[in-house]
């Protein structure tokens, strides 16, 4: 922690009570502090599994963060937590919002050396499959099938479509399947598991930053970014890499977080599912989002919300682990889990019917020009 600002935090699902001395400036990197030795909550009873005679985690190595919006920084702290979820740090980090544009990130983050450390082997878009989650595997397929159908609305029978950051192909297979047969569909994704796992299923998935790979310009009807741009340090340089894949007229769908959620409000000061610490960098509401837009050479279409249960669901499990709750307990609230995967789907339809869904649908276009140009 920075040692010449005084950061006093208190935790509650509510409130999140930050102090600096007089006249000090928000600290730079704000700061991810290290937890107990043994990296686990004090109110935790989950255990990080270490072979015998290794030690125990060590901190990672973290970089500081400005809005990638504004290019500033000039926040306010909004929420402290761990990695509830899979425990590849003893850290705690600190997410903050913008004062200008209301954008929350994480400040500091992990280093990009470290992508290796907090998406573990086990990390469930590496391997999303129906021997591994069940019923619940079947049910996303269906509705996801219908969903990623609905984006490619109007797309011509010989159309390109691209996912960047496809993870393991989860929405390309069922591109593959249920859409049109002259479609072709490629993914990006940077991490080789990801990568090997989806060309394992006979996809077409290339491996690196989509910015740097050797892609054809001009040349893709679509572009799917679910659950992607999240994680991304640098959201806008990726979306303009998009804008120059994109043909004249060619949209991208961003699928993400919505930190104007009641899940949210209701989780931010440190449980909130769509933390994901340390692994989602930027978290947007709509006004933050459609400012992504313009930045990267593209034009708003449309920006709604949807409905999800992950974040209540992750939301609760985070709160339940904190507090030392029974691990049988704690494993009821998971993506394994159909019960608690329904009720909060029921729960989150009607706020998405008022706007106030947990996850953000944005539509952005590469616009033509009257001489039918870029």
């Amino acid at each position: 922690m920075n040692s010449g600002n005084c950061v006093c935090y208190m935790f509650s699902e509510v409130k999140l009570r930050f102090s600096f001395r007089p006249g000090d400036a928000m600290p730079p990197s704000s700061v991810a502090t290290t937890a107990e030795p043994h990296g686990v909550s004090k109110r935790s009873n989950v255990d990080i599994p270490i072979p015998n005679n290794q030690s125990l985690p060590t901190g990672l190595k973290l970089v500081p963060a400005i809005c990638c919006l504004c290019g500033i920084e000039d926040v306010d702290p909004v929420g402290v937590g761990e990695d509830f979820e899979y425990r590849t740090s003893p850290d705690t980090f600190l997410a903050v919002r913008c004062r200008r544009c209301g954008l929350v990130y994480l400040n500091p983050r992990p280093d990009d050396a470290e992508a290796g450390r907090i998406y573990p082997d086990h990390y469930h878009a590496f391997e999303f499959r129906p021997n591994e989650f069940g019923f619940v595997y079947k049910v996303r397929r269906r509705l996801e099938t219908r969903r990623v159908l609905g984006w490619c609305r109007g797309l011509p029978e010989n159309a390109r479509i691209l996912d960047v950051g496809c993870g393991d192909g989860f929405h390309l297979r069922l591109l593959k399947k249920a859409g049109k047969p002259g479609w072709q569909i490629e993914g990006v994704d940077t991490d080789s598991r990801a990568v090997t796992a989806a060309r394992a299923a006979g996809l077409t998935v290339h491996q690196g930053n989509v910015e740097s790979l050797d892609l054809p310009t001009s040349s893709y009807h679509l572009v799917l970014m679910v659950m992607t741009v999240e994680h991304l340090a640098d959201p806008v340089g990726v979306l303009r890499a998009v804008s120059e894949l994109l043909a004249p007229g060619g949209r991208v769908v961003i699928i993400t977080d919505n930190t104007a959620s009641p899940d949210f409000w209701f989780f931010r000061g440190r449980h909130w599912g769509g933390y994901h610490f340390p692994r989602h960098w930027n978290l947007f509401n709509r006004h933050s989002l459609a400012k992504l837009a313009p930045l990267a050479g593209l034009t708003v279409e449309r920006i709604v919300t949807d409905f999800s249960p992950v974040n209540w669901v992750y939301s609760v499990r985070n709160w339940l682990d904190d507090w030392g709750a029974p691990r049988f307990f704690v494993n009821r609230f998971s993506l394994k889990t159909p019960l608690s995967l329904a009720v909060f789907t029921l729960f989150d339809i009607p706020l998405a019917m008022l706007g106030r869904g947990a996850i953000l649908r944005a539509t952005f276009r590469r616009l033509i020009d009257e001489r039918g140009t870029p």
